[in-house]
């Protein structure tokens, strides 16, 4: 596994989410309590941009349909509903990241 430099501490300074595009991969990498986080940035589902949901604590709400996905693990942690269907997408996959300096790197195969 490689570590790629993917942002700097200091894009965080407003916000606490960015997109961006690691070796073909589309990754939100996220702020939360003072560490990052970095998963798919793609619903495994419907494919909607997770990057346009919205960040509840360490969760990330998909903008399509409401499923719930815990930005530490990837993991689902709350159901998705769809026309009053409610039911569970797969997980979607973690990335490792550590920090050196004010470089935020993400561990890409």
């Amino acid at each position: 596994m490689e570590y790629v430099k993917a942002a700097r501490t200091a894009d965080f300074s407003a916000v606490s989410k960015i997109r961006i595009t690691l070796k073909g991969n589309d990754i939100l990498l996220a702020k939360f309590e003072g560490d990052y986080y970095a998963i798919a940035n793609k619903c495994p589902h419907m494919g909607g941009s997770l990057y346009d949901g919205r960040l509840e604590g360490s969760n990330i709400v998909c903008p399509r349909h409401g499923s719930v996905f815990d930005i530490k693990t990837g993991k689902t942690v709350g159901k998705g509903k769809l026309l009053f269907v409610k039911f569970s997408a797969h997980s979607v996959m973690s990335y490792p990241v550590k920090t050196e300096g004010e470089d935020i790197l993400i561990g890409i195969e």
